[in-house]
């Protein structure tokens, strides 16, 4: 079975930068153990990278939340140093956005037969690339591991498997 893990934004900003959560930082072992079974197993995983650039502030994203983050080449850019051996031979989809339409084809034409996904926010960035996938792929088995993603708040994050599950991906 030809199988995607998709690491969403584990990116130093939103992990221990100007951005971080002790839910993000909590996380970060059980994200490097997934993608290593995954990997062992011989899946394939790709990662994301939000991606803004020196003008944030002046974007609509930057006016609603105006704290600088995920600028191209800074280091809270970066994926965080425990994936980075993981991410040096993956794929990197940097997308603008809170969900990445070049992921999203990437996907429906990479005849997969089933996509997980894992990382951060679970409350923005995975819910709408989880989303996306959906809306691209609609017969596509789409699953979230909860355990390997960290929203903004807890409150965030539980709500926004809720509307997942809605979706019909699968919370695991």
């Amino acid at each position: 079975m030809k199988e995607l893990l998709v690491v969403i934004d584990m990116q130093n900003d939103f992990v221990t930068g100007s951005l971080g959560t002790k839910e993000a930082c909590a996380i970060t072992e059980k994200v490097r153990q997934k993608i290593l079974s995954w990997t062992a197993e011989g899946g394939e995983v790709v990662f994301t990278r939000d991606t803004h650039g020196e003008n944030y502030l002046d974007t609509q994203e930057g006016r609603k939340l105006p704290i600088t983050h995920c600028i191209r080449g800074s280091e809270g850019w970066e994926i965080i140093p425990q994936l980075q051996p993981f991410a040096g031979d993956s794929r990197i989809f940097d997308k603008p956005a809170f969900g990445s339409v070049e992921l999203a084809e990437y996907i429906r034409d990479g005849g997969y037969e089933a996509v997980e996904m894992i990382g951060v926010c679970t409350d923005i960035c995975v819910v709408s690339n989880a989303l996306l996938v959906k809306a691209y792929v609609p017969e596509l088995p789409v699953s979230v591991d909860a355990s390997c993603c960290a929203g903004v708040t807890l409150e965030s994050h539980h709500a926004a498997l809720c509307t997942m599950r809605m979706c019909q991906i699968l919370v695991k």
